[in-house]
């Protein structure tokens, strides 16, 4: 009985309920006068509080973790993007000592000028020669054979090329019916030609304006009236020749042998959506949609796909046989873990974090002596194979450290554990999702300014600019001559280029 009522008055101080106890009349004497039906009933009341206070307890200090995480999370240990960090609160390092060297540039440092061109190579060489000594006075005459030669470069003023068809309507004098001249194969029936209308789509998916501003910058510099229903057309006009181009790349996905996939969300009208982006070795292909499921992988690399497919640990992911995880992520989810404070939990899984940081460093370390040809793929294998047996233990001891997002994390890693090492036997996959992620830096900054799309005419336009100009910028091609050639072909009935590796 002395038992129960010590309990009893432990769990009212940790409740601050300790003064009610001491000056309540519940003593053992108290206690012993009861029957023993209320004295079960009292001690099944202590057992149940004690259970209630100790899942308490462990959901505050979850929840103290979890705040802490959240307060801690910057671009270097979570999917944080860097835009998002002021750079003001990045943390700030011990002052250095002041240089004693002036800004700019140092004294032996080589002078940066642009190269003149050939004097014929100039629209106009005007001849400056002096008329008199700058001394005494005396006429000068002769001629310089290497004279000081000073260029200006200028913008010319732009005017635009119009020309006019004339289309005769002339009357057959037996018949008495009207017949029309037709215009030129590869003459728009619009009032824009195919360079400006691959300027058009240019502005707005490479250099990001508006369509207003697109029409403000056709009238301002290019002298071209344009209105906002004009740069929609022509953007429409844009979409319908690059379209088939589009169409080529997403039907040669499926027979890639690599691909790396990443999505981020974006708006089509007021529907939430996501932008896809498919990388391969020698094109990008861009897909907007209304879902993140995995029916839109379905869609577009199949249900029988055997190639290996770089991601992070996104769930729709988990349908494809070979699969390489992005230790990017792992590296920042790593780098978390090792940040954990307060319970004794959270201090045994920061460890285990530290731990994981060093085998995610030391691979990257060897990986980058592979790329820079300083380690053979055979020597990064056996380096890889000794750090695949290190993370194991490392997990498997995770899976016990009583901190629960971390036991899941490594969890997860262990049961997938293959998943990280895929890249070591393939010779073109990469340890990380890095290339989709670069791909889609032009396209988030470009959701960013205009808040997503308003149509699907416009979403369509989206996915086949931003998959054009990647692609091109992969290929290390020209994009403007590209969509313009796609144009004129299209407009005289021609087949497309082609975009593929090689064409």
């Amino acid at each position: 009985m002395e038992i129960g009522l010590r309990a009893l008055k432990q769990i009212c101080d940790r409740m601050g309920m300790s003064q009610e106890i001491d000056s309540s009349p519940l003593t053992a004497e108290v206690l012993s006068g009861l029957s023993p039906e209320a004295r079960a009933v009292i001690a099944a009341l202590v057992q149940y509080y004690e259970r209630k206070l100790a899942i308490a307890e462990e959901r505050i200090a979850a929840l103290e973790d979890r705040l802490n995480s959240l307060q801690r999370k910057t671009p270097k240990n979570s999917s944080v993007p860097p835009s998002s960090q002021h750079p003001h609160d990045k943390p700030v390092h011990a002052p250095k000592e002041k240089s004693p060297r002036k800004p700019g540039g140092q004294p032996g440092h080589p002078q940066r000028t642009r190269p003149l061109i050939p004097s014929e190579e100039c629209n106009e060489v005007i001849l400056l020669t002096p008329s008199a000594c700058r001394q005494c006075g005396t006429e000068l005459s002769g001629n310089d054979p290497e004279p000081l030669r000073h260029q200006v470069w200028e913008l010319p003023e732009i005017k635009p090329l119009v020309t006019e068809y004339q289309q005769q309507r002339l009357t057959c004098a037996c018949c008495g019916v009207s017949t029309c001249a037709e215009l030129p194969s590869g003459v728009p029936t619009g009032q824009s030609g195919p360079r400006l209308i691959a300027l058009a789509t240019l502005m707005m998916a490479y250099f990001r304006l508006s369509k207003r501003r697109t029409a403000a910058f056709f009238t301002m510099l290019l002298n071209q009236p344009c209105s906002v229903g004009h740069v929609v057309n022509m953007q429409n006009l844009g979409t319908s020749a690059l379209r088939p181009c589009f169409h080529e790349l997403v039907e040669a996905l499926p027979q890639q042998a690599v691909v790396n996939i990443d999505e981020t969300p974006t708006k089509q009208q007021t529907h939430k959506a996501w932008l896809w982006t498919f990388v391969a070795a020698g094109f990008t292909v861009f897909g907007l949609r209304l879902s993140r499921g995995a029916g839109i992988l379905h869609d577009w690399l199949g249900l029988a796909y055997e190639g290996v497919v770089g991601s992070d640990r996104a769930r729709m992911y988990f349908y494809f046989q070979w699969r390489q995880w992005c230790w990017a992520h792992l590296k920042r989810d790593f780098q978390a873990i090792s940040e954990l404070k307060g319970s004794a939990a959270a201090s045994r899984a920061a460890v285990l974090g530290r731990q994981l940081l060093e085998v995610a460093n030391e691979m990257f370390h060897h990986w980058h002596r592979v790329r820079d040809r300083t380690l053979t793929r055979r020597g990064f294998k056996r380096h890889a194979n000794r750090l695949q047996g290190r993370l194991y233990l490392i997990l498997e001891e995770g899976q016990r450290c009583g901190h629960a997002p971390t036991e899941a994390t490594c969890n997860e890693l262990f049961t997938h554990f293959d998943t990280l090492w895929t890249f070591v036997d393939h010779e073109n996959v990469e340890p990380t999702n890095n290339a989709p992620e670069r791909s889609l830096r032009h396209a988030v900054i470009w959701r960013k300014l205009s808040f997503g799309t308003q149509s699907v005419a416009g979403s369509r336009f989206v996915e086949t600019m931003l998959t054009v100009v990647e692609t091109c910028r992969q290929q290390n091609r020209n994009v403007f001559a590209f969509i313009a050639d796609a144009v004129q072909r299209r407009l005289q009935h021609q087949p497309p280029p082609s975009l593929l590796p090689g064409s």
